[in-house]
């Protein structure tokens, strides 16, 4: 099926289900911004919403509300605007939208969260942006980032903190942090993320989102990627299971090497009973804080009241041995960017006044690696995901934390930390999340608890590879039995 006819039927599968049906929106909408991707959509296509009033109840929210928590770090406010009166008919169209920054729209300043590339203009656009316009969708900006997405926190030097909207004194997470924010605090209904070792699913599990992580393999631009060390996957941020579900439908590439089916729009399949594993202890046989394992094993009597069989069991490897690995893998990305800005030139002296002190402390390990270090790293990968694919041939479903606690205070894992206590801090924390990007395997972190202080907590479900479908019919499930989306911050203005 070709993308064009891909299009034209998820819009009539988005009719026939309802989605984009009349009953799902009131009659009289006070605030465009209080539906979703595709309730926005809706009002839209149904003429009683302009694209250009959407966009400029998006711009007036941001206005009002990014001054203080900082996750759009470039507007585009004025090229949306012109846009709004000639958008592309798509599933999307006239939606705002936001993209990461460490991916590149024409035109637009791209800054990876770096010094370094503060006043670095696009010259185009990345394919999945492509086709993320192509869907009708519109672009207001750019979403904060730490530098080159290389930790769990979004607070660059570069470019500021950005603040949780459910208290602004905490961490969004990282390191699709910006678009959590703008998403949280009801700028955005989505905003472009990506995932190296949890960039989705962290900032998503600390704003109280949905983070679904694809497939190695599934999106646009990674059709060919399936080598172990091809870690990073993109895909969005979103406040509804459905948004995340149409995102994934119309951003998956096609004919690539991964040998991945494509998903069509996933809908709610609430008689589908599953096996889910449940587990909380970490691999390296660390306890979470209390607040988090108070909410998955909420989460696990919320799975066996729809009917879910949940059994306590894990996949047994070494889990020191598997962060070490990665962290080789991880810090071999730092090692690049550094050799990158000595071969254009700049001297080694200069490097602290461009890269932050975490970036030069990763790359500065990898380059005390042994020869052969990306080599152990892959052979480490291979055994752990056979162990770990065993695994999940026995449930359908593992659940777990997302992360170890819940969203820290600002500056706890910031630039300014000393990089060998920022390294246990941040390893730490991140304790669940690295594993699915070595594998491949598809994970989502769902908004399903909270902790005593009011801070999201979330949940990650984790499926076998290519199964994005059997974790988005569980989310509807979870979502209609435990709803999350009109609990919303409310972060001073």
């Amino acid at each position: 099926m070709n993308r064009r006819r891909f299009v034209r039927t998820t819009v009539a599968a988005l009719a026939a289900t309802g989605c984009a049906a009349k009953s799902q929106v009131p009659r009289e909408v006070v605030d465009p911004l209080g539906t979703d991707a595709i309730g926005q959509a809706a009002l839209v296509a149904q003429g009683r919403l302009s694209p250009r009033e959407l966009a400029d109840a998006a711009i007036a929210r941001a206005e009002q509300i990014n001054p203080v928590i900082n996750a759009l770090v470039t507007e585009t406010f004025d090229a949306a605007r012109e846009r709004a009166a000639s958008l592309p008919a798509g599933p999307l169209s006239g939606v705002p939208f936001a993209i990461k920054d460490l991916d590149d729209v024409a035109g637009v300043r791209t800054t990876r969260g770096s010094r370094a590339f503060l006043n670095h203009i696009a010259a185009t656009s990345s394919e999945l942006v492509q086709a993320d316009e192509r869907t009708g969708l519109n672009i207001i900006g750019k979403t904060n980032t730490p530098e080159f997405g290389l930790i769990g926190t979004t607070e660059s030097l570069a470019l500021g903190a950005c603040r949780n909207p459910w208290n602004t004194s905490h961490s969004t997470g990282g390191s699709s942090g910006g678009s959590a924010a703008a998403v949280a605090a009801g700028i955005l209904a989505a905003a472009s993320a990506s995932d190296g070792g949890g960039s989705i699913r962290v900032p998503s599990a600390c704003c109280g989102l949905v983070g679904l992580k694809p497939s190695r393999g599934r999106m646009i631009g990674e059709q060919d990627q399936i080598d172990v060390l091809d870690i990073s996957v993109k895909h969005a941020v979103t406040r509804s299971v459905r948004d995340s579900a149409l995102l994934l439908a119309l951003g998956q590439g096609r004919n690539g090497r991964s040998g991945l089916a494509p998903v069509d729009f996933v809908q709610p399949n609430p008689g589908r009973r599953l096996r889910i594993a449940f587990s909380i202890r970490s691999a390296k046989g660390t306890d979470p804080h209390p607040d988090v394992a108070g909410v998955q094993q909420a989460t696990a009597r919320l799975c066996e009241s729809l009917g879910h069989e949940v059994v306590e069991a894990a996949p047994q490897y070494d889990g020191q041995a598997f962060e070490d690995r990665f962290i080789d893998l991880w810090a071999s990305g730092a090692a690049e960017i550094r050799a990158q800005f000595l071969s254009a030139g700049v001297a080694e002296a200069q490097l602290p006044e461009l890269l932050e002190p975490w970036t030069l402390y990763l790359a500065e390990r990898a380059l005390a690696a042994p020869p052969g270090a990306l080599a152990a790293v892959r052979a480490h990968f291979l055994d752990v995901q056979s162990v770990v694919n065993r695994f999940l041939q026995t449930v359908d479903v593992w659940l777990t934390p997302v992360l170890s606690a819940p969203p820290p205070m600002l500056g706890e894992q910031g630039p300014l930390v000393p990089p060998a206590e920022l390294y246990r801090r941040v390893l730490d924390w991140v304790a669940y999340t690295p594993l699915s990007n070595a594998l491949g395997l598809p994970g989502i972190s769902l908004p399903l608890g909270w902790s005593r202080d009011g801070l999201p907590i979330g949940s990650l479900f984790t499926a076998r590879f290519g199964e994005e479908r059997t974790l988005l019919e569980l989310a509807y499930q979870l979502e209609a039995a435990a709803p999350w989306f009109e609990r919303r911050p409310n972060p001073v203005v």
